[in-house]
């Protein structure tokens, strides 16, 4: 089925006189929604990012307050945690990614039934988002965050690994 076919309800004429304005009301709390879906994500992508910094400043302080050569096992735990942390966080993007993806592919198609198109132009002057000189989305940026602590944790786990079984 097409978006198209999947959008519309009910026919203008059987609607009545308010189909076009009530298209228009629809249109505009759907933006609010989608904006509102945009606050969400930099809301979670805040909150990994606070967990993240806690956790690496935890590991900072327990290395300097440690008396020993070779750091505690607890940073295996930590490192654990920071990994599988790191991977929801991703996930996490890549599910608002993908729900952006699709409302805004539903409001081009109600952008057909209005007078002016913005958002389609925006996108269109924007090259699709297929030329980076142009635009780069932020979701291109926004996805490399957790793959970098990831990269990070992965480093500290490995090392802790490998120097706990040196003292054992």
């Amino acid at each position: 089925m097409r978006l198209n076919e999947s959008l519309k309800s009910i026919d203008e004429k059987e609607y009545g006189i308010e189909y076009k304005n009530h298209i228009l009301e629809q249109y505009k709390l759907y933006l609010e929604m989608a904006d509102k879906i945009s606050e969400r994500r930099q809301n979670a992508n805040s909150f990994f990012l606070s967990i993240n910094t806690a956790l690496l400043a935890l590991i900072g302080y327990a290395e300097i307050g440690s008396n020993e050569v070779y750091p505690f096992p607890l940073f295996i735990l930590i490192g654990l945690c920071g990994l599988v942390l790191c991977y929801f966080w991703y996930r996490l993007v890549r599910s608002y990614k993908d729900l952006n993806s699709g409302k805004f592919l539903v409001v081009h198609e109600i952008e057909k039934m209005l007078p002016i198109k913005p958002y389609n132009a925006e996108w269109k002057s924007l090259g699709e988002g297929k030329d980076s000189d142009l635009y780069l989305p932020f979701t291109h940026i926004e996805i490399i965050v957790p793959w970098i602590f990831f990269i990070i944790y992965a480093l500290i786990l490995v090392w802790n690994v490998c120097c706990f079984r040196t003292i054992l």
